[in-house]
């Protein structure tokens, strides 16, 4: 028998910053993970933007949230002797007149995240409809290289198991056994499998199906994300990420002819420049009604807990909760009240 302090189900974003922060803790973990090639975090673009929607407002606490995460990547990076995370500014084409008009009743007041730019830069490479404008700073992560990076590092650890957790080996009693592994609690990271799972399936996901091409556009500059409807986001090697879709009705996780025929018209109307697309990918997102992440312990069975939920915003709350879950597990600091699960315990103790 292993004797662990903490079993976490799961190695994605959220997976990874609690096993980091646990580990740096001084708590001995097990990660049980199947890596599978078409995971949320694997699909996902990788970039925190401080604002959102048509009327451009601020992300939920984003004041607080960006800074944590940016230190967060940093000093995860240097652990792993890689360079995670870099500043990687929206440029935001305007594709109506409505667009630029909102963008532009906004900048006077949101200085702090909106610019001006000059539009000429940019006639080369797009046809520009209403102008463009600015978002910063905005940080690109590099997701592929923190998840394998990390993997590694808990491997050589012996802190991971790469097997599909199953239910028929798990027994939660005085301690909690999975195989031949004990351990004190254990903490759910299991993205969409938290709408199967006995002790969360209750809380309000709302799953939806994502989107993306992964297209070589060898001339365009890579200091830049560019935005107009879909967004074009440097990716790794020199390839770029373009998506993405919310489809909230979908009979099965697979690409569609639909999404490649569209998107290939977009990329066509707006770029100059010649383009190949080289892949496409499809993923299912953990988001739920809330959109508000579902952070800690069960209040029937404390000894079971949940770090998900954090639907498109995951690059930037994964760190912060990760580190909130675990001050909450060593030192009974409180978590957000908006994303602690308390809010749910009526619901949960059915």
């Amino acid at each position: 028998m292993i004797q662990v302090d903490t079993i976490i189900v799961g190695q994605g974003l959220c997976g990874t910053f609690l096993s980091w922060n646990l580990i740096n803790a001084g708590q001995q973990v097990m990660v049980i993970d199947e890596s599978t090639p078409n995971s949320a975090t694997k699909v996902a673009s990788g970039v925190i933007n401080p604002v959102t929607g048509r009327r451009i407002v601020r992300t939920w606490e984003i004041e607080r949230f960006m800074p944590f995460a940016v230190e967060a990547y940093t000093q995860l990076g240097k652990e792993l002797g890689q360079n995670l995370i870099r500043q990687c500014n929206i440029l935001d084409f305007h594709a109506t007149p409505q667009n630029k008009i909102a963008f532009s009743e906004r900048l006077p007041t949101e200085t702090e995240y909106l610019s001006v730019v000059d539009e000429q830069i940019w006639e080369p490479y797009f046809h520009l409809l209403f102008g463009v404008g600015e978002v910063q700073p905005c940080w690109l992560i590099q997701l592929q290289d923190l998840l394998v990076g990390w993997r590694n590092k808990l491997s050589q650890q012996n802190a991971l198991i790469e097997e599909k957790f199953d239910w028929d080996n798990c027994s939660i009693n005085s301690s909690v056994q999975w195989k031949n592994i004990q351990a004190k609690q254990i903490i759910f990271c299991d993205g969409t499998g938290g709408l199967n799972n006995p002790y969360f399936k209750l809380l309000p996901y709302a799953s939806n199906k994502g989107e993306a091409l992964i297209v070589s556009i060898p001339s365009l500059p890579r200091n830049n994300i560019y935005k107009q409807g879909i967004s074009v986001v440097p990716w790794k090697e020199d390839l770029f990420w373009v998506g993405s879709t919310y489809e909230w009705t979908y009979e099965n996780l697979n690409p569609t002819q639909s999404f490649l025929d569209k998107t290939s018209q977009q990329l066509a109307n707006w770029l100059k420049l010649p383009f190949e697309i080289v892949d496409h990918l499809a993923s299912e997102r953990p988001a739920n009604v809330e959109r508000r992440p579902f952070v800690g312990f069960h209040p029937i069975q404390p000894k079971v807990g949940v770090l998900n939920g954090m639907g498109t915003k995951g690059c930037s709350l994964a760190p912060y909760f990760a580190y909130q879950l675990t001050q909450n597990m060593i030192n009974g600091a409180p978590i957000h009240p908006l994303a602690d699960i308390k809010r749910f315990k009526n619901i949960l103790s059915r």
